[in-house]
């Protein structure tokens, strides 16, 4: 009842007593210890009953042991080193790529677009530096917009490029179908929008933060929460995306181009699918627990097998030819058989044959209708250039009153 001693002290919620395993005092003996603190100045009261915050991140405890995963700094200062080596190669790519922007092989594959593609891999290596600290609200939305925006950069300026090439390939007439930098640019821009608006309306009315995840029966780390937005974006976007990009890469697999770069931007397309599929494997099903440190690990391992292979296989070739001094061979080539540069339709190469059934029109071999067509009609527009000149020469030649100016480009 209500009398002296007749009660028990426990230690609140996050904290624990170093002595009593339960944390539960008697309080009779409660009493005594403070009276014997007051009268004779005893430290029993102040050493015995009292209870001791617990380690961060812990709820309950009985002891002082950590909750907490540990984080291995110099491990995760090692990969993120690495990942901004590669934010600083990117930005020297795009440099030399507007110094080599005459060059055929940089020329026929749009330096425009080959810098949009290393500002999405630079900003999909950002997301290493991202996740690198402890994560909580700012660094989880940074985290998102990094991820999500580099990847539609570099995935859009991919595709664009392909699908105009798969629009021209797809082409049954002998009609020209001509698709310049700045449409595509203007197609692309609403896939943008579309992301920017999405990340924005996300980051406004739901942002991302850091949860708590178990990683054993006591340790735990903070992770980035997955909700709906997640689920959408990923689902709705990403992975029809992907399926589109796979099929305009397939439609496209038989189109011979200017260096083979539809061929080798398929391989980067077929490979940024097949590393998000299987590293979202890992993340959500095979290894949902892992500790922060193998998490930090498979993020970096992503990033390079979806990005680094990306600029191997676009970039590399190109800049083996160029430091090989080939970067030009395929316009030399076409110069020495007579073939103008009009010839070069979006980056597909003659041999490829529209509509998908014509072959080279070697010595002994099939017939190229389309290429025939083209060398026809180019030649017929040369024949009526020389014969309007004839006929202005013609005229000033036999006209007294029509004197050429000295100097002048018919004179």
């Amino acid at each position: 009842g209500w009398i002296r001693g007749g009660y028990t002290c426990t230690c609140l919620p996050g904290y624990y007593s170093p002595y009593l395993k339960n944390a539960t005092f008697n309080g009779s003996h409660v009493e005594l210890a403070y009276r014997n603190k007051l009268t004779f100045n005893s430290q029993v009261y102040d050493q015995l009953y009292r209870c001791l915050p617990c380690s961060a991140g812990c709820d309950l405890c009985v002891d002082d042991s950590p909750c907490l995963a540990p984080y291995d700094w110099p491990f995760r200062i090692v990969l993120l080193a690495i990942s901004m080596a590669w934010v600083m190669v990117s930005i020297a790519l795009m440099g030399a790529v507007y110094k080599y922007r005459r060059i055929k092989v940089f020329k026929v594959a749009s330096p425009t677009f080959l810098c949009v593609t290393l500002l999405g891999c630079a900003i999909m290596y950002a997301e290493m530096a991202a996740i690198f600290p402890e994560l909580n609200t700012p660094a989880c939305v940074a985290t998102k917009w990094t991820r999500h925006m580099g990847f539609c950069i570099t995935f859009s300026s991919l595709l664009m490029k392909t699908w105009r090439v798969s629009l021209t390939y797809r082409v049954k007439s002998a009609h020209k179908l001509k698709l310049t930098d700045q449409q595509l640019l203007q197609w692309m821009v609403p896939i943008m929008l579309v992301a920017t608006v999405y990340l924005g309306a996300w980051t406004a009315s739901d942002p991302p933060t850091g949860e708590y995840i178990l990683t054993g029966p006591t340790m735990k780390f903070t992770q980035c929460t997955y909700n709906w937005w997640d689920h959408s974006l990923a689902i709705a976007g990403e992975v029809f995306f992907l399926m589109w990009g796979i099929h305009v890469c397939y439609s496209v697999r038989r189109a011979e181009t200017y260096f083979n770069e539809t061929k080798h931007i398929s391989w980067a397309v077929y490979n940024i699918a097949v590393s998000n599929i299987i590293f979202a494997s890992f993340h959500l099903l095979l290894l949902p627990n892992v500790g922060p440190d193998m998490k930090y690990l498979l993020g970096f391992i992503r990033t390079q097998m979806s990005t680094t292979v990306t600029i191997a296989l676009v970039f590399g070739p190109k800049f083996y030819l160029v430091a090989m001094g080939r970067g030009d061979e395929h316009d030399a080539r076409t110069k020495a058989r007579g073939v103008t540069a009009s010839f070069s339709l979006n980056g597909l190469s003659l041999a490829s044959g529209l509509g998908g059934s014509c072959s080279g029109g070697g010595p002994g071999g099939p017939v190229d209708l389309y290429r025939e067509n083209e060398e026809l009609k180019e030649q017929l527009q040369k024949l009526a250039g020389h014969m309007e000149f004839m006929k202005i020469v013609h005229m000033g030649v036999n006209n007294p009153h029509l004197k050429p100016k000295p100097g002048g480009y018919f004179s």
